[in-house]
């Protein structure tokens, strides 16, 4: 598909016909037939079939009205290269209060018994209502939050939602605070995962 762009050359103003946008464009980027593999980094979506794609507004009164499970899937930071090894690497987390952060979770290929520790952890936090709401977020153009929600979408969760403006995008509106990995996430993955 082409279209018509406006260019300005030298001061004059030209009609050109231009190729319709890249795949990866942000404005069309198509839902994978399931969990994404590629590069976790890039444009995602504007859809999520089987979930609910929200904003900052509709996160607040998701919050206010169903106090929702909120999952960070946000990757660990990765010790700076240098770092004395006999030093303490202790890197604070920023995320949306309540926030239960299990890194990585949203990562593909996942191996098998990751995947089934992430379902087995949402189960918990859900009380095994698969009707309960649950917000997956990590940070923009990441595609980890858009592939947790998607294997709850596969797993019959019925009240999912997808945050893509991610943490940033909450804290544009609201103060972030810091939170700690996921224990049962942690002790059961065999520690945090780094970028």
């Amino acid at each position: 598909m082409r279209r018509l762009v406006r260019l300005a050359v030298a001061g004059t103003a030209m009609l050109v016909l231009a190729a319709a946008g890249p795949a990866d464009s942000p404005l069309n980027v198509p839902e994978p037939d399931g969990i994404w593999t590629g590069p976790q980094r890039g444009y995602t979506p504007a859809t999520l079939s089987g979930a609910t794609v929200i904003d900052i507004d509709a996160l607040d009164a998701l919050i206010a009205r169903d106090k929702p499970i909120l999952l960070d899937v946000s990757l660990a930071d990765r010790r700076p290269a240098g770092f004395p090894d006999d030093r303490p690497w202790l890197p604070a987390h920023r995320s949306i209060p309540g926030a239960v952060w299990m890194a990585n979770a949203g990562a593909a290929p996942l191996d098998p018994a990751r995947e089934t520790l992430f379902l087995q952890r949402v189960g918990e936090l859900t009380g095994g209502d698969r009707g309960r709401a649950i917000v997956a977020f990590c940070h923009p153009e990441c595609w980890g939050s858009w592939n947790a929600a998607k294997r709850l979408v596969l797993q019959g969760y019925t009240r999912v939602h997808w945050f893509p403006e991610g943490i940033e995008g909450w804290q544009e509106r609201h103060p972030t605070t810091v939170i700690p990995e996921d224990s049962a996430w942690s002790a059961r993955a065999g520690g945090a995962a780094q970028r």
